[in-house]
């Protein structure tokens, strides 16, 4: 008996084989299924000989997200932590109404803050069932009229705050909107990436990474607020407490990502009962689900966060080990109850140390969900600011 994922490779290579990369070829409604019983979700069999950014498939979808758009999703060959070839998904929603601003019309890749581990819970699923859950930051953008990339950043593997693969998973998704004709992006656009929370620390690994893994994309700026950029704070923050979901959120992606640092070992029976329990799990079924997880309780070692088969991968996945030169606008609450201000303190300092310009500000008092929309009107008008800076820079030296 065949597979169904044997089927859906199969179906797929079909699809690829009889149509233009951007023709509607696949044989479900986006949505009508989850990613992983979708043909358009299976990679080709010979996707490592696609370029990085390569565009494998496309299909027009309906977006009910409040605003009239035209919105595709696009495949696209993309790299993993350790640099071998991965399928990516990014949907792309162009407003219908004409642009009547000043300069281009701005683009902007949104990291959404999946913070999850199944893909039911991607982004392109949500926007295709007709919901995008924190997507309040992308609807506000369509409103103002400018085009709007999400991209999957978690990857096939529904992977939490791995720093390197969710850079590539972003970048290499701005590169296939360049090659979709459809979108009008085309491959001298200007762009700015926008997150927060987790979104903000795809957008951070993004910004970091972009002068090596992407140099001949343009960026106007980036904007990321509540940044997890300290991932060893974070989980010793996170242990033991009402949010230790997001421990296990890390360990679930990390024994994906990272099979060859044998974080299954560390684990007792406890532990893997709990991690295959959260295995394809959307953020608030962890949040409800898993609280007051010490991870000791689920360790066959006495500190399971020094141990370095785990720290050395939280090590590698903070941020600020090189700093962008793309200008950054990063926010947070002094207050945050999730994410400490402290260590995006010290992120901030690290870039700036570097080189990079940072506008940095801190809100008195707010609560880690809501200083996402209190504060989306100044992160985005940072954005509008920068966009006219460039369109200037531009019209200077054509």
């Amino acid at each position: 008996m065949i597979t169904r994922v044997a089927a859906a490779a199969i179906l797929a290579l079909a699809c690829s084989t009889a149509a233009p990369a951007w023709a509607d070829n696949a044989p479900l409604v986006a949505g009508s299924v989850v990613p992983e019983a979708d043909p358009f979700y299976a990679p080709p069999p010979d996707l490592a000989s696609y370029r990085d950014g390569q565009l494998t498939s496309s299909r027009e979808v309906a977006a009910n997200i409040g605003v009239p758009v035209r919105a595709w999703q696009l495949s696209y060959r993309t790299n993993d932590s350790r640099d071998l070839p991965e399928l990516a998904v990014t949907t792309v929603l162009v407003p219908t109404a004409p642009w009547s601003g000043p300069g281009p019309r701005p683009i902007v890749s949104e990291q959404i803050p999946e913070d999850s581990t199944g893909t039911r819970c991607a982004p392109s699923y949500g926007i295709a069932k007709g919901y995008l859950k924190s997507g309040e930051a992308v609807t506000r953008m369509l409103m103002r009229g400018w085009v709007v990339a999400v991209p999957d950043f978690e990857g096939p593997k529904s992977t939490f705050l791995t720093g390197p693969q969710s850079a590539h998973a972003v970048l290499d998704g701005i590169r296939a909107v360049e090659q979709f004709g459809p979108a009008g992006v085309g491959r001298d656009a200007v762009w700015a990436l926008d997150g927060y929370s987790g979104g903000a620390a795809a957008t951070g690994w993004a910004a970091q990474l972009q002068p090596d893994y992407a140099p001949e994309l343009s960026f106007a700026g980036a904007a990321m607020g509540g940044v997890p950029a300290d991932l060893t704070a974070l989980t010793a923050h996170f242990d033991g407490g009402i949010f230790s979901s997001y421990n296990i959120d890390i360990l679930v992606g990390y024994e994906r990502e990272f099979p060859e640092a044998g974080i299954g070992t560390l684990l007792n029976e406890r532990g893997r009962a709990t991690l295959a329990a959260a295995g394809n799990s959307c953020v608030d079924d962890l949040l409800y689900g898993f609280p007051f997880r010490r991870l000791t309780d689920l360790s066959v070692v006495a500190d399971p966060l020094r141990d370095p088969r785990l720290a050395n991968l939280l090590r590698d996945n903070s941020l600020g080990a090189s700093a962008p030169t793309m200008p950054i606008y990063n926010y947070h609450a002094l207050t945050d109850e999730i994410i400490p201000v402290t260590q995006s303190d010290n992120l901030v300092a690290e870039w700036r140390a570097g080189g990079a310009a940072i506008v940095s500000v801190r809100d008195p008092i707010g609560e880690h969900g809501l200083e996402s929309i209190q504060h989306m009107p100044r992160a985005q008008e940072f954005l509008q600011n920068r966009f006219a800076a460039s369109a200037v820079a531009a019209a200077a030296h054509p």
